[in-house]
């Protein structure tokens, strides 16, 4: 009994020996994988351009956790508050003023200084752009979207236009040629829930959309007061239907139907109108830039960056996988897999791109493009000028009566920035 016991009482040692060596390499294997959030298609996306990355850094474990869209954002602010952020992540250009004002995110200016593979001047400016705040570098454009016009060229024809917009009085005629409201039939498709349509006119102006260092709206200014005008008088001209976009079943079957020869939207849209139209009718739409007021137009900034986080272990490996994934072969093949635009000039050289004619209007925009206010209550404000506007297009308000209602509610949402800028200049 008693050479039993003492085997067991062995047994039992090397057993909590053997638990405790499993645990510490669990734990170390736990350590040594750095976690990368993704929200939306990209995921799967990436997570097929990894095995590549991990031969060549055998070193490094790459765990891609896909989050859904629409949960992204609270679970980013939930992750700060409670010390569990991911080592890098996938970041909306609009989000990351916001991650920046929460002390979130690890700086690069220095890792891209001493990096062979991020070449700022081969970025577009304007995105790039979008990634600084308070002059310091905070993201790596990823990815970049823009809206423009996708039209119906044999309508045009059939009108008489032989190019698509070049201004905006040429757009306006165009508009009124191509509208048959008793029939149903309109120029343009502009639902009145989105504001990236809106936004885009706004960005062709001169005046910046805020004002005082971004602390109070600036839409009564005459350049936002001229984008609003254009785009309600496009409604009360009868040129666009007042439908919102959960009222537009199949915006692609209209637009194959004729129901509107313009659709002002992004990239995504090419693959869509390639699938769900006819080979009959694959022929009949393009792509056009953005007509301005008095010439070609800006358009709006848009995207996803990769960021790391402070509080990340692994922050060379973070850099390592930014780095191989800013390569233009590897973004290459992600357009390959997702449609997403990529941000580097040289990584447009791909045949695939150079070759796909409605992606050519997509590349002269992005040299002009222009990005929203860099502070984290940008979105809010977006989503407010969008309903104000909406009862412009109603008729409840008039265009200056709307443009003095954005303001005053713009000042509200930016009260505490206010307060903040003041308090700030009170200690200097």
């Amino acid at each position: 009994m008693g050479a039993w016991r003492g085997g067991l009482r062995q047994w039992l040692r090397a057993a909590a020996v053997l638990a405790a060596l499993c645990l510490a390499g669990c734990a170390r294997g736990h350590d040594d994988t750095l976690v990368f959030w993704t929200f939306g298609p990209e995921g799967e996306a990436v997570a097929g351009l990894l095995p590549d990355f991990e031969r060549a850094h055998p070193d490094i474990h790459v765990e891609v956790q896909q989050l859904p869209l629409s949960a992204a954002h609270q679970k980013l602010l939930t992750a700060i508050a409670g010390g569990t952020t991911p080592d890098m992540a996938q970041l909306g250009n609009t989000w990351l003023p916001e991650m920046v004002a929460l002390h979130a995110l690890a700086p690069l200016q220095r890792d891209v200084a001493a990096s062979r593979a991020v070449a700022p001047p081969d970025y577009f400016a304007s995105i790039w752009a979008t990634n600084v705040s308070g002059g310091q570098l905070y993201g790596i454009p990823w990815y970049v979207d823009t809206r423009l016009l996708f039209y119906r060229r044999d309508l045009l024809q059939q009108a008489g236009f032989d190019a698509p917009p070049r201004d905006w009085a040429e757009w306006r005629r165009m508009l009124a040629a191509l509208s048959h409201p008793a029939r149903k039939v309109y120029g343009i498709l502009l639902p009145t829930n989105e504001y990236e349509q809106l936004l885009s006119l706004a960005l062709q102006q001169p005046d910046p959309l805020l004002r005082d260092d971004d602390s109070r709206g600036n839409f009564e200014s005459a350049g936002f007061r001229r984008a609003l005008a254009f785009y309600v008088d496009t409604f009360r001209l009868q040129q666009a239907p007042v439908v919102t976009n959960v009222e537009v079943a199949n915006p692609w079957a209209e637009f194959g139907n004729g129901v509107y020869a313009f659709y002002l939207s992004g990239p995504w849209n090419v693959g869509e109108f390639r699938k769900r139209l006819p080979a009959s009718e694959q022929g009949d739409w393009a792509t056009a830039p953005l007509p301005g007021p008095d010439g070609p137009g800006a358009g709006l900034a848009g995207g996803a960056s990769l960021v790391v986080f402070r509080a990340s272990k692994h922050r060379r490996a973070a850099w390592a996988l930014v780095e191989y994934l800013s390569q233009p072969q590897v973004q290459q093949r992600f357009y390959r897999l997702t449609g997403d635009m990529p941000p580097r000039r040289s990584s447009w050289d791909s045949p695939l791109l150079q070759n796909d004619a409605a992606m050519h209007a997509f590349r002269d925009q992005l040299e002009r493009v222009k990005p929203t206010p860099a502070i984290p209550e940008w979105e809010r404000i977006a989503v407010m000028m969008q309903q104000v506007a909406a009862r412009a297009v109603a008729g409840e308000l008039s265009v200056d009566q709307a443009a003095v209602e954005m303001d005053r509610r713009a000042d509200l949402i930016l009260a505490k920035r206010r307060a903040l800028l003041h308090d700030a200049e009170a200690k200097r």
